[in-house]
């Protein structure tokens, strides 16, 4: 039997609470909500155009992914982020990027190679223009590019996947300024040993351009109080993210 409701009402308010759930996922992925922010949901139901019920349903999703907690009295608020879990997301991204530039030094061809030059210039130019949300996106869309270009579909599917779990992480660490310049000169070095015809530095150039990243984004998350530190955290484990 269909477990389709037949109440139109019910059906749009559905819908329209996985269209707001999507729109609080990039806020959120993004920074623009940083972990342990109040959700003002008054705010957000003028910002969205939306009466309360939908923002709820939307809100209720998003704490059962963990995303955001609730508590009586209290509110909804955006999650903190577990350092510990963090810290081991980020050792195998480290892995994963250098094995697809291992990879991508045999497989690499002209037109991935254009496409992402082009998409590094606009990088490059919402630098320039301050536009730090839409580099972010691009950054985001340039490593999944190279990982993709490796032909090897497995290593696409869990990288894309790890990189889901540190988007918010690495959201909430993109308000630093001096770290945004920084990666711009690694994503250049980057760039320029795709373009080498031997690519021999790009595995190690990868690698280091991802531990860079985690290295700021855990010290980040530590000076602001935005995540929840383990109780116990091997400093060798640390080391060994960044």
């Amino acid at each position: 039997m269909s477990q389709t409701p037949r109440n139109p009402l019910l059906l749009r308010t559905r819908g329209m609470a996985a269209e707001i759930a999507a729109r609080l996922r990039v806020m959120i992925d993004e920074g623009e909500l940083p972990p342990g922010a109040r959700i003002d949901e008054k705010e957000l139901s003028l910002a969205f155009d939306v009466s309360k019920t939908p923002l709820r349903e939307a809100l209720k999703v998003l704490v059962a992914e963990g995303a955001v907690t609730h508590r009586q009295y209290i509110g909804y608020r955006v999650a903190s982020i577990d350092l510990d879990d963090l810290v081991s997301t980020f050792e195998l991204l480290h892995g994963l990027e250098a094995m697809a530039g291992e990879l991508l030094r045999k497989r690499i061809g002209t037109a991935t190679l254009a496409a992402l030059q082009a998409k590094h210039r606009k990088m490059v130019e919402c630098h320039e223009a301050g536009k730090r949300i839409e580099y972010f996106r691009l950054n985001q869309q340039i490593h999944q590019m190279i990982v993709d270009a490796a032909g090897n579909p497995v290593l696409s599917g869990i990288y894309a996947s790890l990189m889901s779990k540190v988007h918010r992480a690495r959201g909430a660490a993109n308000t630093d300024t001096l770290r945004w310049a920084e990666s711009l000169h690694e994503h250049e070095d980057i760039m320029a040993a795709l373009a080498d015809p031997d690519h021999a530095v790009l595995p190690q150039v990868l690698r280091s351009h991802s531990e860079n990243t985690a290295r700021e984004v855990l010290a980040i998350l530590d000076r602001t109080g935005t995540a929840d530190a383990p109780e116990q955290r091997s400093a060798g484990r640390v080391k060994a993210a960044g």
